[in-house]
């Protein structure tokens, strides 16, 4: 790996020293009736505190904060064969099935998980965000 960055490098020893870790920190116990299963070893995990979420769930989020997700707008669909593709040039129109004026639909990975209209801000396109699809609701629309 000549072309490795420094950054990268630092990386995979990160991951090498977490990987190495979890490895020596694997518990070895005696099971005294084999055949039954063991109990819980709760040297390996944390207790969860009853009641009111800790501060430490703010952390907690924190972790997750930076993870890359795709946001896709969709303005419409259609199906065409290849044929109507090829024959596609400059300025050619493909006929969607969303209505000028119907709410986009917003994606993340590919789930619906909300309904806008387009604006545009400084020459920009955007959406605006018009309707939060619930769990329940995105439930139901994987069910239809």
């Amino acid at each position: 790996m000549a072309n490795e960055s420094p950054q990268a490098s630092a990386d995979a020893g990160d991951w090498a020293a977490a990987m190495a870790e979890q490895a020596s920190a694997s518990v070895t116990s005696i099971d005294p009736t084999p055949g039954k299963p063991k109990p819980a070893q709760g040297a390996l995990f944390e207790k969860f505190s009853g009641g009111v979420a800790s501060g430490n769930s703010n952390n907690d989020l924190d972790m997750i904060m930076d993870i890359p997700v795709r946001l896709t707008v969709e303005l419409g669909r259609t199906k065409i064969t290849i044929k109507q593709i090829l024959q596609l040039a400059q300025g050619s129109v493909i006929e969607l099935d969303g209505l000028a004026g119907e709410p986009m639909d917003v994606l993340v990975n590919g789930c619906l998980i909300a309904q806008g209209e387009v604006v545009v801000v400084n020459d920009k396109f955007g959406i605006r965000v018009t309707d939060i699809i619930t769990p329940s609701e995105r439930i139901r629309r994987l069910n239809h």
